[in-house]
């Protein structure tokens, strides 16, 4: 087995004791926690997880076990797992009286509040098709997504029902709209306000208990649609399943698992008497990460949930020391600022179990400073995509330091290849296009049968990501194939932003391209030329472009070039000539 010299210097005599391979056959076998079996999925054999939810009612009902553990913390509100079940149970018969049925779209546009899930697991619970916005969105990007997936009820927050005002008319299949953290009465005719139905946070222990509505649920039925962006300039409903839903909730426990045997070690037995787990939530609940590894094992596993109105490091630290956070991370970003924090002597941060994070590249260094910053915490990273309803790979403790480059294995019922240009396998070592399939890709794009076509094919999905998987199946990325860049883990298609540049009228050409940024991974950056006679400052082009997309997306820096960008025989712009232009 082809062994790797540690950057941190600090691996155990003798690891590791078993191969990957090894280590997945003991933690897969029958009778074992992650055991595994095939069965046939809209005609792909298809190996899957054993103990898995098989929907995400049994992830809500789990959730109902722990009783009256805490379960969501934001500022001075807190929520146990039975209180947060009576305003779900709510929302759901709310939500059937209105006249939703299984398979009717149900929209959630907030930020992180106790109120997200609720909404979520409402609507799971009504048979609906859960549809999360992006936050961030402007209210045209909002109206799109609301449009594109004929959501039916609508949950927001008061900052998002602010920016849709003007566009609820634009969206005739919207028959409801609740709003939660509203204070005044709304004199829209579709607006409700949340709070008229289950109380203030603190009070839904007040509420009466309902009955789990009768609505048969399949782990093959549809669950769920999360928009990634496209490469044609508007973003893309991955239609998710109840088994892609509930895939992720076995994949944290396994690696960790793994870690133990890969270091000679028995894994441990829960012990229900431990310690609560919990999480600092960073990450919005609108990403797939959010949604699918973070909230749904937290209601399985009985951890806490502890959300920030917005990041901030030192507010992090003070919710760390005070809620006795395990996890923290998310992406990059976080880890950094959390580490390099002149406050950071100021609190004790010894809870930390784990900082990990996926979305945007980490670095060797990073590995070493969580070590050094934080003794008892193992790194760990991730690689997945919306449309793998997040973790695919994952990477912690001494496969991580050994390989900080690496993305780390698929999870074992997961397949990964690499392929070139004719789609011919390649073998370890060469780098291709990364293809993977497994229990939790999602079936395909929501009214989009030319793209899933493109995307999903055979049971395969086409990642777009350039890769090299090595002899003991570890995963790198080598690039994306896909014209993306990642600013701290949020997706940011160039041509989307081109265009919009194009719209103006000084543009005669325009081209994104990522800039290196030592914590979010990467920034937008635009280069123009302007039309002859025409005349644009970089602060009127930043501000053009977010008055129509989320802030996000707005290009850092704009450069002019005086003659048209530079391109290839086949007319593709030379963008590594233009990033040295920000160098």
């Amino acid at each position: 087995m082809q062994r790797f010299d540690s950057p941190a210097g600090a691996l155990p005599p003798g690891w590791p004791a078993m191969t990957i391979e090894q280590a997945h056959a003991l933690l897969t076998a029958p009778g074992a926690p992650f055991e595994m079996a095939e069965m046939t999925i809209r005609g792909v054999p298809t190996r899957v997880f054993v103990n898995a939810p098989p929907t995400l009612r049994e992830i809500f009902l789990a959730g109902r076990a722990h009783g009256d553990r805490t379960f969501l913390v934001y500022q001075d509100e807190r929520a146990s797992f039975e209180t947060f079940a009576r305003a779900t149970l709510r929302v759901a018969h709310e939500l059937i009286a209105q006249g939703v049925r299984k398979g009717d779209r149900v929209a959630i546009a907030m930020r992180n509040l106790p109120e997200w899930p609720v909404a979520f697991f409402g609507a799971v619970l009504a048979g609906a098709i859960v549809t999360p916005l992006n936050a961030w969105w402007t209210g045209p990007e909002l109206e799109f997504g609301l449009v594109d997936s004929g959501s039916k009820l609508l949950f927001v927050d008061r900052e998002r029902l602010e920016r849709l005002a003007e566009h609820l008319h634009a969206c005739p299949g919207l028959q409801r709209v609740y709003v939660c953290r509203e204070e005044e009465e709304v004199a829209h005719p579709l607006v409700r306000r949340l709070e008229d139905l289950i109380g203030r946070v603190n009070d839904w222990g007040r509420l009466g208990d309902l009955p789990v509505p009768d609505v048969a649920l399949d782990p093959e039925d549809d669950a769920t649609i999360l928009y990634t962006s496209g490469t044609t300039g508007k973003p893309k409903g991955a239609l998710g399943t109840h088994r892609n839903g509930t895939c992720a909730t076995v994949a944290a426990g396994l690696s960790s698992a793994r870690s133990f045997l890969r270091r000679g070690e028995p894994v441990p037995v829960p012990d229900p008497a431990a310690p609560q787990r919990s999480s600092l939530m960073a990450i919005p609940f609108f990403h797939t990460t959010g949604c699918h590894a973070v909230l749904c094992p937290s209601l399985v596993g009985g951890a806490k949930i502890v959300l920030l109105h917005r990041w901030d490091p030192e507010l992090a630290m003070q919710l760390i020391e005070r809620e006795r956070i395990t996890s923290a991370g998310g992406v990059p970003t976080i880890a950094w600022q959390l580490i390099e924090h002149p406050a950071r002597a100021r609190y004790d941060l010894s809870s930390l179990e784990s900082v990990a994070y996926g979305g945007a590249p980490g670095s060797t260094e990073l590995v070493r400073r969580i070590r050094d910053a934080f003794p008892k915490s193992a790194p760990g990273l991730g690689w997945g995509m919306t449309e793998t309803s997040s973790t695919f790979t994952g990477h912690g403790a001494e496969d991580y330091e050994n390989r900080p480059e690496s993305s780390g294995p698929a999870l074992p019922a997961c397949e990964m290849k690499v392929v070139d240009e004719q789609g011919r396998a390649l073998p370890p070592g060469e780098i291709g296009e990364l293809l993977v399939k497994g229990p939790n890709v999602v079936r395909g794009y929501w009214n989009r049968p030319d793209a899933t076509a493109q995307t999903f094919v055979d049971g395969w999905l086409r990642t777009g990501d350039l890769a090299r998987i090595d002899d003991e199946g570890f995963l790198y990325i080598v690039d994306r194939k896909k014209d993306m860049l990642i600013r701290g883990g949020e997706n940011i298609y160039c041509i989307e932003v081109e265009s919009v540049l194009y719209e103006h009228p000084a543009v005669m050409d325009a081209a994104l391209v990522g800039i290196p940024h030592r914590t979010l991974g990467e920034e937008p950056a635009a280069v123009v030329t302007l039309e002859p006679g025409a005349s644009a400052t970089e602060e009127e082009l930043r501000g053009f472009v977010a008055q129509r997309l989320a802030a996000f997306k707005v290009p850092v820096r704009v450069a002019f070039m005086r003659e048209t960008l530079p391109r290839n025989a086949n007319g593709k712009i030379l963008k590594a000539e233009l990033k040295r232009l920000f160098t």
